[in-house]
């Protein structure tokens, strides 16, 4: 049926079935090497919520400096966090940092967990910060990620989710998209990394595959890692000095354009909309028109 003439013609999709999301790219700093920090509460934490993303980052960053933290364990398992560390960052400049707090006891311990993470704060200034999501149903995992923002506040900080019997896998805000061969070298690690779990009836490679499977079928990729992030700044590709000194701390999220198509932009109220829908974060967008300069910094310096 044709519509009338006075009924609005329906919005047609923007994208393609099976298209992926269009990607926000970390922008690593020009001139060092990109700093990531890794906090965990338990031996293989770190590694079960963000394996697949250390494996990447390792492949992708030939000179990758990496803090690796695990605030619990007994003698036996640090040993299994130290093996894992070096197996899932091989070949980066790597400091590990283990800690005896005592485990399942941590909100009883904040002042310890504040002044443990205090103390790593003054030995670097990651520019990536993978810790524990404030969601997470655990204790010993949710204390950590309410400490972590209080003691680092100007780096990217994404929080990991770890499937567990208190049924708290939430909505994720971003994804990490991982190849089929990084998702089965994660899995061989961890089995072979941390034997002393083998026991647990979640310890298989039914529960690490499918998690990676559903955040991939979320965001249109065969697997990923999915992490919830509270705070990030996303720049334009042709960012000017200006903008650039915004975020001189932490990385930078950069919208790219695929190769080989053009993107369907809509009004600027419309992107922004969608994009936040899209991303769950805070952020600020710009062209590089100096009227969008001025009220990024106007967002900027009001904290909206």
């Amino acid at each position: 049926m044709t519509p009338c003439p006075s009924q609005p013609p329906t919005r047609a999709r923007c994208r393609c079935h099976g298209e992926p999301v269009l990607p926000l790219r970390l922008k690593t700093p020009p001139d060092r090497p990109l700093v990531v920090l890794t906090i965990g509460a338990h031996p293989d934490d770190i590694e079960i919520g963000a394996g697949g993303m250390l494996l990447s980052l390792a492949q992708s960053q030939p000179d990758l400096h990496a803090h690796y933290i695990v605030l619990t364990g007994t003698a036996e398992r640090r040993e299994e966090a130290r093996t894992a560390a070096h197996a899932f960052l091989p070949a980066a400049h790597l400091t590990i940092g283990l800690y005896d707090l005592p485990e399942g006891r941590l909100p009883a311990a904040w002042g310890q967990v504040k002044e443990a993470l205090e103390e790593v704060a003054r030995s670097c200034s990651p520019d990536l910060i993978i810790a524990p999501s404030r969601g997470d149903a655990h204790q010993d995992h949710r204390t950590i990620a309410e400490i972590v923002p209080t003691v680092f506040r100007d780096q990217l900080y994404l929080g990991y989710e770890i499937p567990k019997w208190d049924g708290d896998i939430g909505r994720p805000s971003m994804y990490f998209p991982l190849s089929a061969d990084i998702v089965r070298r994660k899995v061989d690690l961890l089995h072979k990394c941390f034997p002393s779990q083998k026991s647990r009836d979640w310890w298989d490679d039914d529960v690490f595959l499918s998690m990676a499977r559903l955040r991939g079928i979320e965001c249109r990729v065969p697997y990923a890692e999915a992490f919830n992030c509270a705070k990030s700044v996303i720049l334009p590709m042709a960012a000017d000095a200006s903008l650039r000194a915004l975020t001189f701390h932490g990385c930078w999220l950069r919208f790219t354009r695929p190769a080989g198509r053009t993107v369907p932009w809509r009004s600027r109220a419309d992107r922004r909309r969608n994009a936040q829908a899209a991303c769950g974060v805070e952020w600020a967008f710009s062209s590089s028109s100096p009227t969008s300069i001025s009220a990024l910094r106007q967002m900027t310096s009001s904290g909206k």
